[in-house]
């Protein structure tokens, strides 16, 4: 049995690792939640110094194309992802995929961009391809981002790049969008160093807190 398949199976839900944390993005066939499948997971690790400085590990990355068939494949949607039918039917077998990434991310936690969509679509294709739910410990970095940072008052992870002048080389690439939202990060940690925001529990509780606000 898998480091992961004990961790997904069990009832407890295991610490997070405290200091290599992973940030992911993936690619689908669509928008939809509870019909569109996963076509790609990227992600890259990034870990804490011994002083608490947090670092892109560039030789610590995930990156793979799940196989599907031209049934599931939309032109529109491939123009948004480049993914096209030939990759896609090329791709790797998803319950290998899967099983990789759960190898690779061992105890990390998540991070993402409106991470609720990349957790559902992670979840639903663990469930379908693994019979287990996905990893538990996930940050949404977009509440993180406005609660840090209220006087920029920005939406889309686009302008978040601009702002601080953070280049994607190819925006809806799976593997380029999860490096840019890492380096959003390091953008965005001095900020929360200086809120005394610096481990996961803390950012965490932040999130929620500011998803309150938005919602009051």
């Amino acid at each position: 049995m898998s480091l992961w398949s004990r961790f997904w199976g069990a009832r407890a839900t295991p610490e997070p690792d405290a200091r290599r944390w992973v940030v992911v993005d993936v690619e689908t066939t669509g928008l939809d939640l509870r019909h569109d499948e996963l076509l790609a997971i990227a992600a890259v690790a990034v870990r804490f110094d011994d002083h608490g400085k947090l670092h892109i590990d560039l030789h610590d990355t995930f990156e793979a194309v799940l196989h599907h068939t031209s049934a599931s494949t939309d032109k529109d949607n491939i123009l948004v992802h480049g993914i096209g039918v030939g990759a896609q039917r090329a791709g790797a077998p998803p319950p290998q995929v899967l099983a990789d990434f759960e190898r690779w991310l061992g105890a990390s936690p998540l991070i993402a961009w409106h991470a609720a969509f990349d957790r559902t679509m992670i979840g639903r294709a663990a469930q379908r391809h693994l019979q287990r739910k996905g990893p538990d410990a996930w940050l949404d970095l977009a509440p993180v981002a406005k609660a840090l940072h209220p006087e920029i008052g920005l939406d889309a992870l686009d302008d978040w790049l601009a702002h601080f002048g953070i280049v994607c080389v190819a925006r809806h690439n799976a593997a380029a969008d999860a490096l840019a939202t890492a380096e959003l990060l390091l953008r965005l940690w001095p900020r929360a160093r200086a809120k005394r925001c610096a481990d996961w529990s803390s950012l965490s509780a932040l999130e929620r807190h500011q998803r309150w606000l938005q919602h009051a």
